[in-house]
């Protein structure tokens, strides 16, 4: 069966970006989550964009298009056609840049979230928004 959701991962960096600014305060653990969602597909569109191979799958745990933040960024620093690309590298290097964001939030209370963390996310999709 055919997948119904056309894959735009530039237009969805910006939607999930744009959707994680316009929730409330006391959703920021949602808005954490989001900021992270607008990051990977950012990553992934600059991986496209650079001509890192693997896009239309196949799908398995050593394709980096189909891995989520922290094994995602492991993947790129270990992956020769991502390394050669310094707008990547500067991503995929920094410890820093998506720290503790993990899609398995997604499934808890929200309460281990905290603003620092969001903060934190939001200029990291912010910073790699900005590279498309």
């Amino acid at each position: 069966m055919a997948n119904k959701y056309n894959v735009r991962m530039r237009e969805a960096a910006y939607r999930h970006n744009e959707a994680a600014k316009a929730l409330p305060a006391d959703r920021k653990d949602v808005a954490g989550y989001l900021f992270g969602l607008a990051a990977e597909c950012a990553m992934k569109q600059l991986m496209i964009d650079l001509g890192v191979p693997g896009a239309k799958g196949p799908r398995r745990a050593d394709n980096p298009y189909f891995v989520h933040f922290g094994e995602l960024k492991t993947l790129l620093r270990d992956d020769e056609h991502a390394r050669r690309h310094r707008d990547m590298r500067k991503f995929t290097q920094d410890a820093s840049f998506m720290q503790d964001w993990d899609i398995a939030m997604r499934y808890s209370d929200g309460k281990a979230v905290t603003t620092a963390m969001v903060e934190r996310w939001r200029q990291n999709a912010k910073d790699i928004l900005q590279e498309l």
